[in-house]
């Protein structure tokens, strides 16, 4: 047994690993038919993007390596440290980040750069584990509800700062981690009446939304009325205004937001997303390629290095946030639905692995780790077939960059090594 904890690699899981280099290979695959240019350029050349991925692959192996040398009890107990360091480096950010896209978002190192916000995750999930799996925490008391929101959310709210509020998004996975330990769905059935109204805000306008709400409420309290009698309002007037003021303030609190604190191209977003604008030229342009080029690749798609979409780069930033636009004019739908059988396969193996430890931190680990691919998946593939609006989010371990693969793989490679030893006794 000494021997086999000796051993970094004993006990791990390679089904997971299996289904992580088949993404992370089909990934480079596609960023090489997404940026390759007609002329003929060295692997590995810092000059093209597919060279950089292929340098920042490698560069995963003596991570991964690293990450599966501590045991699983070094996560465990530093959990609080490693996310107050990482804290600090989105704090970094505000003096000494590069600015780019309108965002200081990454800390420049000569030919590599860095964005902190794609580590955080993984030691946000690591914090969050270590809180809930205190024995004498519970979920159920508010004090304790507060002191896990203000854990998900001070990352998020300092990544919006810089801004970026398409990586703050991805903090209300962490949602789905807290109602499988015990949070009230309550809190997330709230959440997404909020944003169905916020929605239908900006669809219908808030004059509108305000006197439906009206309308609707008026019609509920005839019928409560009728069925049990004028008591019924002597009893819950208050808390029919209340309810009414608090939906009411939100309505035209949204829109107020969106007409003089979101920018232009943000309204611009959400217009041709809702279908209250046509733009295909300008601000739609991303969208409108995106799913002209993935409807062009039919079943089976044109081939690799045969999409004359991807080919002719009329897909912006198509290496990045819109690679799954080149799985779909090469590979067609049977090799998009390959792609998103292997997402769900790793999440099946993920949720399976952590219902089996014994130890709880690893298990809400676990389910923080699925939680956030699975909300970076569907957001991903939801903004490149048209049915979310972009927000710059990347597709995991497919997408261009370091920052985003390394992170990834971080968060991946820190549940394979807790999972290795959920059977010791550390």
């Amino acid at each position: 047994m000494r021997q086999e904890r000796n051993n970094i690699f004993a006990g791990i899981d390679w089904i997971l690993v299996f289904i992580y280099i088949i993404l992370v290979s089909f990934g480079w695959l596609n960023i090489y038919a997404a940026s390759k240019t007609a002329e003929d350029v060295d692997m590995i050349s810092f000059s093209t993007k597919y060279g950089k991925q292929l340098n920042f692959i490698c560069l995963t192996i003596p991570l991964i390596i690293i990450i599966l040398f501590f045991n699983s009890k070094f996560y465990e107990r530093y959990a609080s440290i490693l996310y107050m360091v990482s804290i600090f480096s989105l704090l970094l950010l505000f003096p000494f980040g590069k600015e780019i896209n309108g965002a200081k978002s990454w800390f420049n190192f000569g030919v590599l750069g860095l964005q902190p916000s794609e580590f955080v995750k993984a030691f946000t999930a690591l914090a969050v584990a270590k809180l809930l799996s205190d024995r004498q925490y519970n979920l159920n008391l508010i004090k304790n509800q507060i002191k896990a929101f203000f854990i998900i959310f001070l990352p998020a709210v300092l990544i919006t700062l810089q801004p970026d509020a398409g990586s703050a998004l991805i903090y209300l996975s962490f949602f789905f981690v807290l109602y499988r330990e015990g949070l009230t769905l309550n809190y997330i059935l709230l959440g997404s009446t909020f944003i169905i109204l916020f929605i239908l805000t900006i669809f219908f306008g808030a004059n509108w939304m305000f006197l439906s709400l009206f309308i609707l409420i008026s019609i509920l309290v005839g019928y409560a009325v009728y069925k049990g009698g004028t008591h019924f309002l002597r009893f819950n007037w208050y808390k029919i205004l209340g309810v009414y003021l608090i939906v009411g303030a939100f309505i035209f609190g949204t829109g107020y937001t969106y007409n003089n604190v979101f920018k232009q191209h943000h309204r611009d977003r959400f217009e041709v997303l809702l279908g209250l604008k046509v733009d295909n030229k300008n601000i739609g342009y991303n969208s409108y390629q995106s799913e002209l080029t993935i409807s062009s690749g039919g079943w089976f798609g044109k081939g690799f290095l045969e999409g004359d979409i991807t080919q002719g780069d009329f897909v912006p930033e198509q290496h990045t946030d819109y690679i799954f636009s080149t799985v779909g004019e090469e590979w067609g739908f049977v090799g998009s639905s390959f792609v998103i059988i292997l997402f769900m396969l790793m999440l099946y193996r993920i949720i399976y692995l952590a219902e089996t430890h014994t130890n709880k931190f690893g298990r809400i680990y676990g389910y923080g780790l699925a939680s956030i691919l699975f909300f970076h998946v569907i957001v991903n593939v939801g903004m490149v077939i048209g049915l979310l609006p972009t927000v710059g989010i990347p597709l995991p371990f497919f997408s261009y960059g370091g920052s985003s693969l390394w992170g990834f793989t971080i968060l991946l490679f820190i549940f394979v090594r807790l999972d290795a030893h959920k059977n010791y006794d550390w």
